[in-house]
């Protein structure tokens, strides 16, 4: 078992592709109203793949995300470019060959807390590829913004979801 500092990683049932590939799978994720999370975790649980919530040290309240309001955090943070501390580690992170990263979309790609979350981490050598959920966007240049931020490898593949069926499917595809 990973050892973690809070929040933990928590492994998903035996690894399905494991048996096939022999590939250790973690899915990232970032979900600030819970469409993300409810995906990541059912994904996670159908693959075998340990999850780790990528989590703000500040938690982001109901005003702090109205994209609406130009004074939000989330504006705020993007325009600022600015760097939003994470709660938390991947202690073992060199332990994992895929890493599947989700988050919803802000402003056509992911928000500044998955950038964080990335630069924190030697990606070098993993198989990396992102998911993103979309009140009404697609995927955008998600794939071409994040890349920066995974240092050692290139992000395969990028697709905004709106349901697990669609998201098995690209993830069994990679």
């Amino acid at each position: 078992m990973i050892v973690m500092r809070d929040p933990p990683v928590r492994s998903g049932r035996a690894n399905k592709r494991k048996k096939v590939t022999e590939m250790k799978t973690l899915i990232a994720y970032f979900s600030a109203e819970g469409a993300t999370a409810a995906l990541a975790e059912k994904l996670a649980e159908e693959l075998g793949a340990d999850v780790f919530e990528i989590r703000p040290q500040k938690i982001y309240t109901k005003s702090d995300i109205n994209w609406r309001n130009p004074l939000s955090r989330c504006n705020k943070e993007k325009i600022g470019k600015k760097d939003v501390p994470v709660a938390g580690t991947v202690e073992n992170f060199g332990e994992y060959d895929e890493v599947l990263i989700g988050f919803p979309i802000w402003y056509g790609c992911a928000p500044n807390v998955v950038n964080t979350f990335c630069k924190a981490y030697d990606w070098t050598g993993k198989k990396v590829a992102a998911f993103a959920t979309s009140g009404g966007s697609g995927i955008g240049k998600s794939r071409e913004k994040l890349q920066p931020y995974v240092n050692g490898t290139e992000i395969l593949d990028a697709v905004c979801v709106g349901n697990l069926e669609e998201l098995k499917a690209w993830a069994e595809n990679l």
